[in-house]
C-alpha cells in the first residue's frame, strides 16, 4: 500500500455557492460520506488544511485581480465576473484554503512523507485567469501547485494532466509559453462544451510552443474512445516530457451520468486513467503525484469516481 495523503474538511463547504448552483457544498459532503464508508478516509494519511501565502498566489494571478475578489466577499456580492462564478462573504479565505491545502500536499510528498495525495477542495480552479475569474472557479489550484513547485522546490519539469471534461483555459494561459510546464487537456469538443477554448491546434506558444496537448472528445466520447486518445496522442509525449512531478486536475464531469456535458465514461475508466497517471508518475518522478478536484456534479457518480480514484492512489 502506498502512503497516500488526503486533504478534506468541512470548512471547503463555507464556500456557499446559492440554490441551484451545482458546484455546491453537497459535493464534498458525499466525497466525505463514500470516503468514510468504505474506510478510504481511515487508510489515508491527513493532509491539513492550510491558507495559501499571498506571494504564491501573486505568482499566477494578478494583484488587482484578487484585491477586486477580495472585495466583492467583503462586500457580499453573489458573483464575480461571471453569473456561474458564485461568491458569499467567506469564499474568498476558503479559495486561499483550497490553494494552501493543495501546497501542503505538495510539500508532503516532496519531503516523503506521503507517496502521492488527493486534495478534495473546492472552490475549483482550471477556469481563472490570471486577471479573471470563469466557471465556478476564483483562484487556479492547479496552477499555483505548479508555479510552487517550480519556484520553491526546484522542479524543472511538472506534469498537469487535465481529465476533467471542460477544458483548462486559465492553466493552459498560465503556463503556455513556460517549457517547464507541460499541459495536457483531454475534454469535450469545445464546439460543444464549455468553455469553447481547447483545440486540438492550441499547442503552446514561442519556449512552450509543443508543450500543450488538447485532446478534445466528441458527445458520446466514452470509455474505448478514451483509451484509444491516451494511446495515439497522450502517452507518447507525455513520456518525452519525462516529468519530475505529476498533477492531476481531476473533474469527474466527464461521467455518464453528469449533468453537464456529453460525454459517457463509467466510473472504472477513472482508474484506469489514475493507472496510467501513476505509471507515469512511478517511471519519471520517483512517484510523485498529487490530484485536486475539480468538477464532478451528480453527487452519487462523483463519490463513487473519487473514491475509486483514491483507492488507485492507494493501491500504487
Amino acid at each position: 500500500m502506498a502512503r497516500t495523503g488526503l486533504a478534506q474538511d468541512v470548512g471547503f463547504q463555507r464556500h456557499v455557492t446559492g440554490p441551484g448552483h451545482p458546484e455546491r457544498p453537497a459535493r464534498l459532503a458525499r466525497i466525505a460520506e463514500v470516503f468514510a464508508e468504505r474506510g478510504i478516509a481511515a487508510a489515508c494519511v491527513d493532509v491539513q488544511p492550510v491558507p495559501v501565502a499571498m506571494r504564491h498566489i501573486a505568482a499566477v494571478h494578478d494583484d488587482a485581480y484578487v484585491r477586486r475578489l477580495e472585495a466583492a466577499c467583503d462586500a457580499g456580492l453573489q458573483h464575480i465576473d461571471a453569473p456561474d462564478s458564485a461568491i458569499c462573504r467567506e469564499s474568498f479565505e476558503i479559495a486561499k484554503l483550497a490553494a494552501g491545502t493543495v501546497l501542503n500536499a505538495v510539500d508532503a510528498v516532496m519531503a516523503g512523507r506521503v507517496d502521492n495525495a488527493f486534495c478534495a477542495v473546492r472552490p475549483p480552479g482550471h477556469h481563472c485567469e490570471r486577471s479573471r475569474s470563469m466557471g465556478f472557479c476564483l483562484l487556479n489550484n492547479v496552477a499555483i501547485a505548479a508555479r510552487y513547485l517550480i519556484d520553491a522546490h526546484g522542479i524543472e519539469r511538472v506534469l498537469i494532466l487535465d481529465w476533467d471534461v471542460h477544458h483548462g483555459n486559465g492553466t493552459q494561459h498560465t503556463f503556455e509559453d513556460d517549457p517547464r510546464v507541460l499541459y495536457v487537456s483531454i475534454h469535450g469538443d469545445p464546439a460543444f462544451v464549455y468553455p469553447g477554448t481547447g483545440t486540438a491546434d492550441e499547442r503552446g506558444l514561442g519556449a512552450g510552443e509543443g508543450l500543450t496537448i488538447n485532446v478534445p472528445m466528441m458527445p458520446g466520447s466514452g470509455d474505448e474512445a478514451y483509451r484509444r486518445a491516451f494511446g495515439e496522442h497522450i502517452m507518447t509525449p507525455v513520456a518525452d516530457f519525462s516529468p519530475e512531478f505529476v498533477l492531476i486536475s481531476c473533474g469527474f464531469d466527464a461521467h455518464e451520468r453528469d449533468p453537464l456535458a456529453p460525454l459517457s465514461l463509467e466510473t472504472a475508466s477513472f482508474g484506469w486513467m489514475t493507472d496510467k497517471l501513476l505509471r507515469v508518475a512511478k517511471t519519471c518522478a520517483g512517484g510523485r503525484l498529487v490530484s485536486l478536484l475539480e468538477g464532478g456534479y451528480d453527487l452519487d457518480a462523483l463519490g463513487e469516481s473519487a473514491a475509486l480514484h483514491v483507492t488507485r492512489l492507494l493501491e500504487a
